[in-house]
């Protein structure tokens, strides 16, 4: 049965500006500021949208991925090149991806909540995938006013305040990213079974699901028997795929088939992410409500929109107002936000009409930071290794 959160939980949520669900990490003070009126309106106006319905997550879930599924196989079976197989694959990959999303719900989720949910996920969707969900653990680093929008948050680089050749530069690693994870579970993960050191390198370096590729931080300790077995499975799934390839059973070309669907699924995500945040801090500490401010809301009700912004993701600027409020809730929170606050609020100020509106401002920002002003300079300076709690 789904469980609200105590309401202890989302004051503490309000005042830390990290969501109450990620347990591993200590409350931030609150702000010597005295709370703006605005923010007790809109926190009084969502205290009811707190529970997760099982029910939804599961209904959406298991019919998005049994009809992904279903289109992969169309992709695999039809035609070299023929409409059937086109189609198949551009709705497998949006299918994935939307199933890949609840990757994000998941570490969201209070410990031992929904575990069938989270081993249903791996099972039909993180292992094939070479995604299993405990390499988001980190997310929490991404709503810690500690690290936000700093080289110690892996999922945020500072493009906006960089030239815009880091964009490109970005942009040009999502074809790679399916080779990454073949080396992760095929290569180091059972390598560094047999090695202490790289084990201890893997588990800084290469265990976190991350847009920052600079980003380092040990795996936390109490999740590593989780780590292990999901490795284990990817490492034998992989296994299996080779000796069926080996068998002749399947070809070359199947193999490459597979990298195009996960590159395809991980670039949309990839691409997605560019329009979450406006990427302007150069690296300072930002409160909680600035860490919204940095956030965008995707507000343009289209077709384009449900697609690229799956399970909540397009209210990226409430949800990090509001962290534990359920994606199936946040549509409902964002009309009661919009007709409650008051214009002066600055919550309005984080709608962008559509996705391309998000990444022109990023464009045109970006175009005008010249290099000796490029603020990804403090990413490469190695500031040093993020203690796990």
């Amino acid at each position: 049965m789904p469980q609200a959160p105590r309401a202890r939980d989302h004051a503490a949520e309000a005042a830390s500006g990290r969501p109450a669900d990620c347990q591993a990490l200590p409350l931030e003070p609150s702000s010597t500021r005295e709370t703006p009126v605005w923010f007790e309106q809109a926190r009084q106006a969502v205290s009811d949208l707190y529970t997760r319905s099982a029910p939804i997550y599961w209904i959406d879930f298991t019919l998005t991925t049994a009809v992904a599924w279903a289109f992969a196989a169309l992709y695999f079976l039809a035609p070299a090149w023929s409409l059937a197989q086109i189609a198949a694959y551009l709705a497998s990959i949006l299918l994935f991806f939307r199933t890949g999303t609840f990757m994000h719900e998941l570490v969201h989720v209070r410990r031992g909540q929904m575990v069938w949910f989270g081993r249903a996920w791996n099972l039909f969707f993180g292992i094939p995938l070479l995604m299993p969900w405990i390499f988001y653990r980190n997310h929490a680093d991404h709503h810690n006013a500690q690290h936000f929008g700093t080289p110690r948050d892996g999922e945020y680089l500072p493009l906006a305040a960089s030239p815009l050749r880091e964009t490109i530069k970005y942009l040009a690693l999502a074809p790679l990213l399916p080779l990454f994870m073949l080396l992760r579970f095929g290569v180091l993960g059972p390598l560094s079974a047999l090695h202490r050191g790289l084990r201890e390198w893997v588990l800084t370096h290469a265990s976190a699901a991350v847009v920052n590729i600079h980003y380092a931080k040990r795996f936390p300790p109490r999740d590593e028997t989780h780590l292990v077995i999901v490795e284990a499975l990817a490492f034998a799934y992989l296994t299996g795929l080779a000796a069926l390839l080996a068998a002749d059973m399947i070809g070359v070309e199947h193999i490459l088939m597979g990298y195009l669907l996960l590159a395809g699924a991980l670039g949309l995500n990839w691409i997605r992410t560019l329009a979450a945040h406006r990427y302007g801090n150069r690296g300072e500490r930002m409160s909680h409500l600035e860490q919204m401010e940095d956030s965008i809301n995707i507000t343009g009700q289209t077709w384009l929109t449900t697609l690229l912004f799956p399970v909540g993701l397009r209210y990226h600027a409430l949800h990090h107002l509001f962290p534990s409020l359920p994606y199936h809730n946040l549509g409902k929170a964002h009309r009661r936000l919009s007709a409650l606050l008051p214009r002066e609020a600055p919550y309005h100020a984080t709608g962008r009409r559509s996705i391309f509106v998000a990444l022109a401002e990023l464009w045109r920002t970006a175009m005008h930071v010249p290099v000796e002003r490029s603020a990804m300079r403090r990413w490469l300076g190695k500031p040093g290794l993020a203690r796990t709690p």
